[in-house]
């Protein structure tokens, strides 16, 4: 039995403790670099759209200028009719007429009229928050010097005979008396005045809907030119 049992100082009986593993240090995190490049980069988009995009909140007055600036010239109405010229020519040696020829063409002529939107700034605007309102006053209309389709024109020559130099004469003094009339033609008020109504409608639709994307709804605009009175 002596022998069987295990001394107290026998090495055999002695149980190992094992020692406490030590702690390895951390790691340097590797994501700082990283997150700083997102940082910069979030930062560089944020003020590339404060710059191009961004508009400020309650600002009707610059989401309208934003739609002008888009086009400076805007055609708001183009006008084609016929213009009527008739010349004389005559030949004459020693005082006496030789020959006469006539020449009547009827031309027909386009003109446009435009509105120039460039000159449309702040002051030409004012919002009316109460009445969800924007009033713009536009400058007088431009009218294009007419356009002669001379290449469709009708003409038609009388004489016995019509030299080729008479016959230049005749077309040139045609052409000048069509353009003259022409002009006259466009400043008729009551072409001008369906010019006039349809730049105002051309205003509005150019700016109604930019303000709804704007996010202003369905807002009133009123548009008047320079001199008539401001509409209730």
């Amino acid at each position: 039995m002596a022998n069987d049992t295990l001394t107290r100082d026998d090495p055999a009986a002695t149980h190992s403790i094992p020692e406490p593993a030590q702690e390895k240090p951390l790691a340097r995190v590797q994501g700082v670099p990283w997150l700083i490049v997102i940082v910069l980069l979030a930062a560089v988009a944020w003020l590339g759209w404060r710059a191009f995009f961004y508009e400020e909140e309650g600002d009707p007055v610059g989401s309208a200028m934003l739609a002008f600036e888009k086009q400076n010239s805007l055609i708001v109405f183009s006008s084609r009719f016929e213009v009527v010229a008739e010349s004389t020519n005559t030949t004459s040696l020693a005082g006496f007429d030789l020959m006469k020829s006539r020449q009547a063409s009827i031309i027909p002529a386009t003109v446009e009229y435009r509105v120039n939107l460039a000159s449309v700034g702040r002051d030409r605007i004012a919002w009316d928050e109460a009445t969800e309102t924007l009033d713009v006053t536009i400058p007088q209309l431009k009218i294009s010097r007419p356009n002669l389709d001379e290449g469709a024109a009708r003409v038609f020559t009388e004489g016995t005979y019509v030299s080729r130099n008479a016959a230049q004469s005749l077309s040139q003094s045609n052409s000048r008396q069509a353009e003259r009339r022409a002009v006259e033609f466009a400043k008729n008020p009551e072409v001008l005045a369906l010019a006039r109504t349809a730049a105002k409608d051309a205003i509005r639709q150019n700016l109604a809907i930019p303000m709804q994307v704007a996010g202003y709804g369905d807002v009133k605009v009123n548009v008047r030119f320079d001199g008539e009175e401001k509409t209730r």
